[in-house]
């Protein structure tokens, strides 16, 4: 990755999936200044855009030397990306599609953005993580860079997690239940205790399908739906009597929080449940 902020980085990379797949080997990840090949005494990788306007534009000499240096370090092709807000949308897609690429350099942006020269003539692709501004290009790429690493074999530890996750299909994810059975009145659904696999893989896939179509439906165009799936949403005019929400919770549940409409906070009090 190339970065003016390598400290931003150092926390995130080393911490949780991303720390223990670098421990196992399973994916290397290096920080790169690019301000280390600026070659004037003041290490200047930003100057004033020809024609007047605001900010500032990274300079096209630093970028080129650090992508050179590392794809000749390398000796093996790199797939440059930059970071930027005119590039194509960042989706789970795109994601698997960088998993095919055994080299990749993120370049982050800073300031008003990169010199043309930069655009046009090192990136071999862009990509924008979503219609607003950042501070800075390292925040986006550490989003692509946990997309992409999670999807490597080995990573997660089971394959089928990341099969499973939200968007693996362009669907989102089914309701998640854990311990304990019973939390203040509300219940695990029956069919995730029947132990019949067959039903609850069943169940799971009609849930995804709905909390898709009520939160997502611009999702649905693109999901991997079997005929009979479709035309089922299409037999769908409401949704009365499809569990693709939970009902509402009695006033039990919240007994442990209080609002302080003084301030605009809520307090919470910790309970301790039993399984």
């Amino acid at each position: 990755m190339l970065t003016l902020f390598p400290e931003m980085m150092t926390g995130a990379l080393s911490a949780s999936i991303l720390g223990r797949a670098q421990a196992q080997g399973l994916v290397d990840i290096q920080l790169t200044d690019f301000r280390s090949f600026a070659t004037d005494r003041h290490r200047t990788v930003d100057d004033y855009p020809f024609g007047g306007g605001a900010g500032m534009v990274l300079k096209p000499e630093p970028l080129f030397r650090a992508v050179e240096s590392i794809a000749v370090a390398e000796s093996q092709a790199s797939r440059v990306v930059l970071m930027s807000p005119q590039g194509r949308p960042f989706t789970q897609a795109v994601a698997r599609e960088l998993t095919q690429y055994s080299h990749l350099i993120l370049v982050c942006g800073h300031y008003e953005g990169f010199d043309e020269r930069v655009r046009s003539y090192l990136a071999d692709d862009e990509i924008s993580i979503g219609d607003y501004i950042l501070t800075a290009g390292e925040l986006a790429a550490l989003v692509v860079i946990d997309a992409v690493v999670r999807l490597l074999p080995g990573v997660l530890g089971n394959d089928e997690s990341a099969a499973a996750d939200s968007f693996a299909g362009s669907l989102l994810e089914f309701p998640q239940y854990t311990r304990p059975r019973e939390f203040r009145g509300l219940t695990v659904p029956d069919v995730l205790l029947s132990g019949h696999h067959k039903d609850m893989a069943a169940w799971r896939r009609r849930q995804s399908i709905m909390r898709t179509k009520t939160k997502r439906p611009d999702l649905l165009e693109k999901a991997e739906l079997t005929s009979e799936e479709r035309s089922w949403i299409n037999s769908l005019h409401t949704m009365s009597g499809i569990d693709s929400e939970p009902p509402q919770a009695p006033s039990s549940v919240k007994s442990g929080l209080s609002d302080d409409k003084t301030v605009g906070t809520r307090e919470y009090t910790r309970h301790n449940e039993k399984d």
